[in-house]
């Protein structure tokens, strides 16, 4: 079966999932606008779009979405950018809880809002990253970015009814601790020994498998989840 070939919109372009997804997207010959806030490791592909851009900057985001819309007719959007701050609710700064609402649901929010309407005419495909801290009652430690999360996922599911009929697919991806920088702000990373932490590679499949099921399917909520699942004490 002839792959389509799209032309994605990828938030997190720069590292972790994010960097994982576009070399595999390139790989399989769709064109990528990856969105990052630094790039460490160029990707060398004419298929690739890099676009540094901090996405807490307002101003900048909205003439940056301005430009790509004119630029490319985009039909994948892929919300993977993250932002963590860990520690009792309390002791987290202000600044920090700003930053985690405008990164992981406001940003998404502010791109469907921009892209349903197209894709509601044309077809299109939305992919959020939330996380499995979605699914739990409490995440100590974590309860501002659990909460942020558990309101994408909400807000996916809703999209999803709003415009499933219009022939908009609209899933959400639910990684558990994955090896990758996000815990740069914590006082543990993911321990990177097999089986007790996903590996990029592990969400970009699902990212691959859910924008190559078959026409009239969706898949709606993946969660990933490591087999053993231990973390690293910095």
């Amino acid at each position: 079966m002839e792959i389509k070939k799209r032309r994605v919109l990828l938030t997190g372009a720069s590292s972790g999932i994010g960097l994982e997804t576009a070399e595999r997207l390139i790989l399989e010959g769709h064109e990528v606008y990856g969105i990052g806030r630094e790039y460490k490791k160029e990707i060398s592909s004419p298929l690739f779009h890099k676009i540094e851009l901090d996405l807490r900057d307002e101003k900048a985001f909205r003439t940056c979405m301005d430009d790509i819309c004119r630029q490319a007719d985009i039909d994948v959007l892929i919300n993977n950018a993250g932002c963590a701050y860990y520690g009792l609710h309390e002791s987290i700064k202000d600044e920090d809880i700003q930053s985690m609402v405008r990164v992981n649901l406001e940003v998404p929010m502010l791109l469907c809002s921009r892209f349903l309407p197209v894709f509601k005419q044309k077809g299109g495909c939305i992919i959020n990253i939330a996380s499995v801290t979605a699914l739990n009652r409490t995440n100590t430690h974590g309860a501002a970015y659990g909460a942020l999360k558990a309101g994408l996922l909400s807000f996916t599911d809703s999209i999803f009814e709003e415009a499933r009929k219009c022939g908009v697919r609209v899933s959400c991806i639910l990684p558990e601790m994955t090896a990758t920088d996000l815990y740069r702000n914590a006082d543990f990373s993911a321990d990177e020994s097999d089986g007790a932490a996903l590996h990029p590679k592990d969400v970009a499949d699902a990212v691959m498998y859910i924008l190559n099921a078959p026409e009239g399917t969706v898949i709606r909520d993946v969660v990933i989840e490591p087999q053993l699942h231990r973390i690293k004490r910095k």
